[in-house]
């Protein structure tokens, strides 16, 4: 018996027309932004209520497909106190190519919501583990991680969007060579502060 929260499968002896990885592909195949269920049951050519049985709902969607995303953008080596930088750069042109190449997606990241603990829990281990192996005590690691993840993932959304930002692109090479170089995260300079007239 499925537990709860988990989707129910197909009886026996019934041929599954659905699995987790058709219903994820078919969802990269589409515009994230406005995709609903309904219009991914249709494309699957199912009906709304089966594909309910395997996703829950949009939420439990964007789960599945940032498991696959966390999976495509990792590299598969280890950083070293020499290649750091390096892996960490390779990882963010990654998420560069990944998330822009599925309109919504990184948009969608970029929103301030329940991310899936599983798939970017790996994702945080790996990057902080990196910036540990940079040399950075581990809260400086974790602080480090902040900085990259919410600064990358950040980029991508806002050029998702399409937004009016000029007649100039921003350039993603110069935004990651400027945040890589100052990192891992160090004790700030004390900076003066604005006085509050009394």
């Amino acid at each position: 018996m499925a537990g709860r929260g988990e989707a129910k499968r197909p009886g026996p002896g019934r041929p599954s027309r659905l699995s987790h990885e058709l219903i994820v592909s078919t969802a990269l195949e589409c515009d994230l932004t406005t995709l609903t269920m309904r219009e991914l049951a249709t494309r699957l050519g199912v009906s709304h209520s089966a594909l309910y049985r395997w996703v829950p709902d949009r939420d439990g969607l964007f789960d599945l497909i940032s498991a696959v995303m966390v999976e495509r953008i990792l590299p598969p080596d280890t950083p070293t106190p020499r290649t750091w930088r390096t892996w960490l750069a390779r990882l963010a042109w990654a998420m560069h190519d990944e998330f822009l190449a599925v309109p919504g997606y990184a948009a969608h990241v970029a929103r301030p919501h329940r991310h899936n603990p599983d798939s970017f829990g790996r994702l945080r281990e790996r990057v902080i583990a990196a910036f540990v192996t940079a040399g950075a005590e581990p809260a400086e690691a974790e602080q480090s991680w902040y900085v990259f993840g919410l600064g990358v993932v950040q980029w991508l959304g806002t050029s998702d969007t399409n937004l009016d930002l000029g007649t100039a692109r921003p350039r993603f090479d110069l935004y990651l060579d400027t945040l890589l170089r100052g990192l891992p995260a160090r004790t700030p300079v004390e900076h003066p502060r604005p006085t509050t007239p009394e």
